[in-house]
């Protein structure tokens, strides 16, 4: 036989026997098992817009505004999701919670069982992603934030939630108070990421 002969015979050979080990359904080797290599966690401080587990990037920058920002517009919006990140940085919940729709209450939480539900993160820190357009409805104005909390647990471990944030606010309309005109969090869809 000749060289390139054999060569070739053995590769089939090797190519055949991968197969077979691949359709087998047996439990894998102790070699195989220490080889296997697990993907590292993700660490939540390194994640940035556009990575997965993190905000969206829409690679737009933001306008510095150049004077005040009007509380009523969509950066009045982020402002107020800045300041909700920042309260809960600042383990102040309660005042965190009011910042909510109907004082707190459209959080689905009573205040007692929002602070629990915060007070289980030993280190929180957040992220606001750039507010979306405007949307009326019934006398209200709504309006989705981009969001991220992310930090420790109490034990130690890293967590990370993503997701929109949508606040209300109630259009200038007649008999309305000014606490009604001022945007609130009307609800949330953070969820865990990796």
């Amino acid at each position: 036989m000749s060289r390139t002969a054999l060569i070739l015979a053995i590769s089939v050979a090797c190519a055949a026997w991968g197969k077979a080990q691949s359709d087998n359904t047996a439990e894998p080797s102790p070699i195989a098992e220490a080889n296997k290599v697990e993907p590292a966690p993700v660490d939540p401080e390194t994640i940035r817009p556009g990575e997965p587990g993190g905000l969206p990037d829409d690679r737009t920058p933001l306008e510095e505004p150049k004077g005040p920002i009007d509380p009523k517009s969509a950066e009045g919006a982020g402002q107020v999701m800045q300041m909700f990140g920042g309260l809960l940085e600042q383990r102040k919940f309660a005042e965190a919670y009011r910042l909510w729709s109907d004082n707190g209450r459209a959080s689905g939480l009573t205040q007692a069982q929002f602070v629990a539900a915060y007070d289980k993160y030993a280190e929180i820190h957040s992220e606001v992603g750039k507010p979306g357009n405007s949307e009326g409805a019934a006398g209200s104005i709504y309006i989705d934030v981009p969001f991220r909390l992310y930090g420790k647990t109490t034990s130690g471990a890293p967590f990370n939630l993503v997701g929109t944030m949508t606040l209300r606010r109630v259009n200038d309309v007649p008999g309305s108070t000014e606490e009604q005109r001022r945007w609130h969090i009307a609800r949330s869809d953070l969820d865990a990421r990796p």
